[in-house]
């Protein structure tokens, strides 16, 4: 309690340093515990801190300006601190809060919600928030930021309760590494990352970074094929091979001059046919990673060329399945036993509950478990995309994501997310390796695209050119960190 108080002080002068007037709520828990701790450290260093205890009868040290709720039958004081503070900090009820909120708590998050404030601060969770399953209650107290100790929590990352989280920052309380020796779930970070991506020797060449075939696009399509098969160049892959019906490879290729091209046979309507399997299988020969499925079109001839090509699964290379690649595996009985041995499938919600045969209701409330537990099912790895993204794998582990941005919301953004895992495959990284890494990328992407050009009118192709950028950027600050 002491270390999360402190670390809690510490950041608030970080982030806050011209803060004129500090509220701080006070609950009845450990939450309360550490506002206090946090109360006492501003003070002492001159900080103007005000402390509103409720269900506490624990009084802080020190001459700082403090009332109990119970003393404050009108509200009035609340009414006049929470106006005239320009930070508040919430530490009333923390992570083990699951009951709904009524009566004079209510109240007093009313009039707290109710004040012109500049910043709200949550200690651990907001008061309201499910920190174990993200359920929110009505009277949740939305923070601007959430200053949590040790390890994020669960509900931190599922919505609707990670909207009302804000920033999330994880301060070290000095636990140790052994604490957290058995748990498989973890969120995606740029230290993670650093450390994971592939190496790029000096001495190499395009051999070195492996093949990538892409299988994509229809007519109605065409996009799909060229975002794809840009994003696995963009993201490191030596050779970019673009497979797709005959009628789509001009056009994409006079977009696209870097890759290498496979026209394949395709029915009038220019959707590819079974008839593109036996070629498609000998000229896989020295590739090291596929994609199959984005844009393909959900047609009868996609859903047979799709059954005979994961028939030949022995051959295939490791495998990413997106988008109408899965939409025609979901219509075929026990379609699991077709993936190859070294799959990744990308689904969103709706498409998880097609493979799934689940209400799309029950996949959108149990994400996380959902995922985890089709990924050993499958035995495949299974990245189940929307805010916040999970990667799971079959041995069992979890990663989260942590971006969600409107700015990736838009056509075509998961044909680059498709194309960046097949490039990171092709470099020889792992299944689970290669999805979560390309979800970080791509997110960090997006995340850019949202700074440089806004929230609305990011348009997919505007990712492709930022891949290396982040990739880089990464690795230039792992480099530091080493040298440090």
């Amino acid at each position: 309690m002491e270390m999360a108080g402190q670390a809690c002080a510490r950041i608030l002068g970080e982030r806050f340093p011209a803060a004129r007037s500090i509220l701080i709520l006070v609950g009845p828990g450990n939450n309360g515990g550490d506002g206090l701790v946090c109360a006492r450290a501003l003070y002492y260093v001159g900080v103007a801190v005000r402390v509103y205890l409720w269900k506490r009868r624990t009084d802080p040290a020190g001459d700082m300006e403090i009332i109990h709720a119970d003393d404050d039958a009108d509200w009035q004081t609340l009414h006049s601190w929470a106006d005239d503070a320009d930070l508040v900090v919430d530490a009333l009820l923390g992570t083990g809060n699951n009951r709904s909120i009524i009566g004079e708590l209510a109240e007093l998050l009313q009039i707290v919600q109710r004040a012109q404030l500049a910043q709200t601060v949550a200690v651990d969770c907001p008061s309201g928030l499910n920190c174990d399953t993200g359920m929110l209650d009505p009277q949740t107290l939305a923070a601007d930021l959430t200053i949590t100790f040790g390890y994020a929590k669960v509900g931190h990352y599922q919505f609707p309760g990670a909207e009302s989280v804000g920033e999330l920052v994880v301060a070290d309380i000095g636990l140790t590494s052994e604490s957290a020796e058995d748990v498989q779930t973890f969120v995606l970070t740029e230290k993670w990352v650093g450390e994971s991506l592939p190496d790029r020797s000096t001495n190499s060449h395009k051999g070195t970074f492996g093949k990538a075939m892409i299988v994509a696009g229809c007519t109605n399509y065409a996009g799909a094929a060229f975002l794809a098969c840009s994003a696995a160049a963009r993201s490191g892959a030596g050779l970019v091979t673009g497979a797709m019906p005959q009628s789509l490879w001009g056009p994409v290729a006079g977009r696209l001059a870097e890759a290498t091209w496979l026209p394949l046979p395709q029915t009038e309507s220019g959707h590819i046919t079974a008839e593109a399997v036996p070629q498609l299988v000998d000229a896989l020969d020295g590739y090291s990673a596929l994609l199959v499925g984005c844009g393909l079109g959900n047609t009868a001839s996609t859903q047979e060329f799709i059954h005979d090509l994961f028939s030949k699964r022995e051959k295939l290379p490791p495998t990413v399945i997106d988008a109408d690649g899965l939409n025609c595996l979901a219509q075929m009985a026990r379609w699991p036993g077709l993936l190859p041995k070294q799959s990744v499938l990308t689904p969103h919600a709706r498409e998880f509950a097609r493979l799934s045969g689940l209400p799309l209701d029950e996949v959108l409330q149990t994400r996380w478990a959902l995922a985890r537990e089709k990924a050993v099912a499958w035995q495949a790895v299974v990245l189940l995309k929307g805010p916040y993204t999970v990667i799971a794998d079959p041995d069992g582990r979890l990663a989260v994501l942590p971006v969600a941005t409107s700015a990736l919301a838009t056509a075509g953004t998961g044909d680059v997310l498709a194309g960046t895992i097949a490039g990171l495959l092709a470099q020889g990284t792992s299944p689970f390796c290669a999805a979560s890494l390309a979800a970080w990328i791509h997110g960090e992407a997006g995340k850019l695209c949202a700074h440089e050009i806004g929230l609305s009118g990011v348009l997919a192709s505007d990712l492709l050119s930022r891949l290396p950028h982040c990739m880089e950027t990464v690795r230039m600050n792992n480099s530091a960190q080493e040298r440090l």
